[in-house]
C-alpha cells in the first residue's frame, strides 16, 4: 500500500499509476492509448526466458533475422494455442505449457484382432484427465471474445 492513502478505507487495495506524456489528448484517451501497451514488458520477458531471445547471435545478419522470425512464429503459434485452446484467464508461459500440455507421453495402440485404426493413448494422471479433455474440447469452436467495456 502507498503510505499516502493507507488510512483511507475507500482506497485500500487499489493500485495507482501515472503517465507523463506530451500528447495533447483528453485524459481518458491517453489512458486508453497506453493501456494497450501495459503487458508488453511481460511479453518481452517471456520471449527472453522461454524462447531464448535474450542472447543469440549468428555470424550472418540474415541467419540471425531468420532465426528471430522463426522464434516469433513459434511465439505467435503458442499465443494462438493459449487463446483458442487453453482459453484460461491466466496466460501461461511456454515453460508452464510444456509441463501441462506439450510433454505428455503417449503410445500408438493397434488392435490386431479387428481392423480398428491406430489409436494414440496418452499417459495423463487421473487428476488431470477431466481438465485435459475439457481443454481440447475448447478447440472445436471459436473462442469467446469478451466485449470491451466503454469507460
Amino acid at each position: 500500500t502507498l503510505p499516502l492513502f493507507e488510512d483511507d478505507p475507500d482506497i485500500q487495495g487499489w493500485r495507482y499509476g501515472g503517465f507523463v506524456t506530451t500528447l495533447e489528448l483528453p485524459i481518458v484517451e491517453v489512458w486508453r492509448t497506453y493501456r494497450g501497451r501495459a503487458d508488453c514488458e511481460n511479453r518481452i520477458k517471456e520471449l527472453k526466458a522461454d524462447f531464448g531471445l535474450d542472447a543469440f547471435n549468428l555470424r550472418d545478419f540474415w541467419a540471425t533475422e531468420s532465426a528471430l522470425g522463426f522464434a516469433m512464429l513459434a511465439y505467435n503459434l503458442m499465443s494462438l494455442f493459449r487463446q483458442s485452446v487453453m482459453r484460461a484467464r491466466v496466460q501461461h508461459t511456454l515453460s508452464t505449457l510444456h509441463g501441462l500440455v506439450l510433454s505428455v507421453r503417449g503410445a500408438w495402440k493397434t488392435n490386431s484382432r479387428t481392423d480398428e485404426p491406430k489409436r494414440l493413448m496418452l499417459s495423463i494422471p487421473r487428476k488431470q484427465r477431466a481438465w485435459f479433455t475439457s481443454m481440447w474440447a475448447n478447440a472445436s469452436g471459436p473462442p469467446d471474445i469478451m466485449p470491451k467495456k466503454n469507460l
